[in-house]
Formats: structure tokens, C-alpha cells, sequence
């Protein structure tokens, strides 16, 4: 069986660059298709695979802006050469569902999530590019035409694998189709337990909107206790301005880093609406409790007052409240480990490999 991996583009690190990472580990020799492949901003493992790119990768300038980019990305996703495979695994987030296949391929789509910028968050993506005046006045009037492509390039999957139960209602809600869940993966062995813990909270990821990180900032400022932010995005600049002395801006890490900074902290800081949550996980993978906004992805993956609490007016000032309220004698490390087991890079991919063998045998 020749086997394809079409990711939408390789030019961050977060939890869906993670899960291509685990498929090229599961399917050694597929080919592997993205959008734009920039090897500084993406695991170095990538760089062990030919990775065939489109041609949008050909555009001097344009193509390390994807905001200029987004008109043509649909039908570069189409113009991906599928026609010699008969297995098509999309990890999409974006647009890597549209792919077009042959006629007797199986195509199945991860999914992240419907695009974000699309359905769900399109306001706070606009605000995101206030810096871009042009660009904040041309995206509005074809995201009406990206929606609809969107919509259509979903009836060409055969079956999508949803990432959590908050992703499966928005699958179904905005594509209409069924799916079932399998959590990403998570390499749980890369972190650790440590009883020298520091006096500091956490929180780290992309710096985009709806993260939420000005919820953290507005709450510590307040609180003046100890916060270590790491990750990088375009709101990297305002939220530096928000924030007092006490935050401390760590930027990008490696992995061995953010090992180190999750295993010694008082708790991990979650205040958005997730898909999933990996990070919130890999801070439970270290011992350590998450004070999680208590809707979407956070639901499935934090055990109530066993590995974490939850807040639910997503306002500083309830953050503010459940922060002043943690203690950590009230969790056991052990127990908080143990539970992230759950989401394991074993798990996913005996899961993955029992769905894949019982639609196959169709």
C-alpha cells in the first residue's frame, strides 16, 4: 500500500506538527506533502524525509507571510500529486483536508480543528494583524469564498478522526460529518518528576488571541507572584507591554527546556477555549496540577481536583480567584503523571492503527 501524509505547512511547532512527527514514525516510507516547509521554525526530525512542498514554496517574500498567502492556498492544496497513492492521512488544521485523490484511495482526515480563522475565531485572527493595514482590509472580503471552499474540500474525506470531543461537535457542526476521537500524542517519557519545585506559575504556547495569555498577564500583574511565559507569536510585542516585572518572557525553548521550567513549577496556567490541550498535558506528564478555563479541550484531559482545577468565567479576576486558592499539598505528582499516561505516543498509535485496519478492511 502506498501511503501519502498531507500536511498544511511546516512552518511552526505546536501539537499538529507533533502528530506528523508521530505518522511519518508510524509510515516510514510515505511521502509526505505540505503547503511551505521552513526547516529553522519545525523539529529538525522533518529534515530526515523528503518533503515535497508546493508552490506557493516558490514565491520569494510572500512565502513567510501565510496571511498574504491564504488566496492561493486551496488550490495549492489541490494541486498536491496524490494520483499513485491509495492511502491519503490529512493532519489538518487548515486545508490539508481538500486534497484531491484517486478514485479507489482511502482518505482520512485528522483533524485539529475546522479552520479557526474560518469558523470560530475569525474576529480575534483579524485583530491579530492590526500591524498589516492592507492585510486587514483584504482578508475580510475572500474569507467569505475560503469558508465556502472549506465546507465543500470536507466532503472529500472518508472519514475524519477527531482530536477531542470539542472538535467532534464542531466537525459535525460545521461539516455535518460523524468522527470518531483519538487524542493526539504525547511523548509522556520526555518528562520528568523533580521535588525541587520554584516559587513560579507557567504558561506557554503560541501568542495568538485566543490563547488568552492577556487574561494570565492582567491576573498576575495584579497578584505580583511569579509567571513564566515561553513561546513566541505575533502578539509577542503587546503582551510584553502589559506585563509588570514579575513576568518573565522566556520566548522559544527547546524541549529539554520546557522539561525543565514544566517539572519545577508551582501549576500550569490554561486559561482558553482548547481543541485539546497538549501543553496542559505535558505539564501534567511533568507532576504538575493545571489551572484550566473549564470548557473545551481542558474537560477531557484534566481529572477535576485530582490533576488540576477549573475556572469558568474565562475573566481575570476568576483566573485571579483560583490561583489565590491553589495549594499545591492539595495534589499528588504521582497521581497527576499517571492520569497524562493516558495520552500517551502509545496509546495513539495502537488506536490509530486498530481504526486504520477496520476501515481498510471496509
Amino acid at each position: 500500500m502506498k501511503v501519502a501524509i498531507v500536511h498544511d505547512h511546516l512552518v511552526q511547532d505546536g501539537g499538529a506538527e507533533r502528530v506528523a512527527e508521530t505518522l511519518l514514525e508510524m509510515f516510514p516510507k510515505s511521502a509526505f506533502f505540505t503547503l511551505l516547509y521552513n526547516k529553522n521554525k519545525v523539529s529538525p526530525t522533518f529534515e530526515n524525509h523528503q518533503i515535497r512542498t508546493s508552490f506557493l514554496q516558490k514565491i520569494p517574500f510572500l512565502n513567510k507571510r501565510d496571511e498574504w498567502l491564504l488566496p492561493w492556498m486551496p488550490a495549492a492544496t489541490e494541486h498536491h500529486n496524490l494520483h499513485d497513492f491509495n492511502l491519503v492521512i490529512s493532519n489538518s488544521s487548515i486545508f490539508s483536508k481538500g486534497v484531491i485523490t484517486a478514485p479507489g484511495a482511502k482518505h482520512i482526515c485528522y483533524c485539529h480543528t475546522p479552520p479557526r480563522f474560518l469558523w470560530t475565531d475569525s474576529h480575534n485572527y483579524l485583530q491579530e494583524l492590526k500591524h498589516n493595514f492592507l492585510i486587514k482590509k483584504f482578508l475580510p472580503l475572500i474569507l467569505p469564498r475560503l469558508r465556502q471552499w472549506d465546507r465543500l474540500a470536507a466532503d472529500r474525506v472518508d472519514y475524519f478522526v477527531a482530536n477531542s470531543q470539542e472538535v467532534q461537535k464542531r466537525i459535525k457542526k460545521y461539516y455535518g460529518r460523524d468522527s470518531v476521537i483519538i487524542p493526539p500524542p504525547i511523548k509522556t517519557e520526555n518528562f520528568y518528576l523533580t521535588k525541587n519545585l520554584g516559587n513560579y506559575f507557567i504558561a506557554g504556547g503560541r501568542l495568538v488571541g485566543y490563547k488568552r495569555f492577556d487574561l494570565i498577564i492582567n491576573a498576575f500583574n495584579r497578584l505580583n507572584l511569579p509567571l513564566k511565559i515561553f513561546g513566541v507569536g505575533p502578539l509577542s510585542k503587546d503582551l510584553k507591554k502589559m506585563a509588570k516585572n514579575n513576568i518573565q518572557f522566556l520566548g522559544k525553548i527547546s524541549e529539554k527546556e520546557k522539561a525543565e521550567w514544566l517539572s519545577r513549577a508551582q501549576a500550569f496556567i490554561n486559561p482558553q477555549l482548547e481543541d485539546f490541550g497538549l501543553t496542559a498535558v505535558e505539564a501534567m506528564a511533568s507532576g504538575r496540577p493545571v489551572i484550566a478555563y473549564g470548557q473545551g479541550g481542558a474537560l477531557e484531559t484534566v481529572a477535576k481536583n485530582i490533576t488540576g482545577k477549573f475556572f469558568y468565567d474565562q475573566t481575570w479576576e476568576d483566573l485571579a480567584y483560583q490561583i489565590l486558592k491553589f495549594k499545591n499539598s492539595d495534589f499528588d505528582p504521582v497521581k497527576i503523571k499517571a492520569h497524562a499516561e493516558n495520552f500517551n505516543l502509545a496509546n495513539f498509535q495502537q488506536k490509530f492503527q486498530n481504526f486504520l485496519h477496520a476501515k481498510l478492511s471496509e
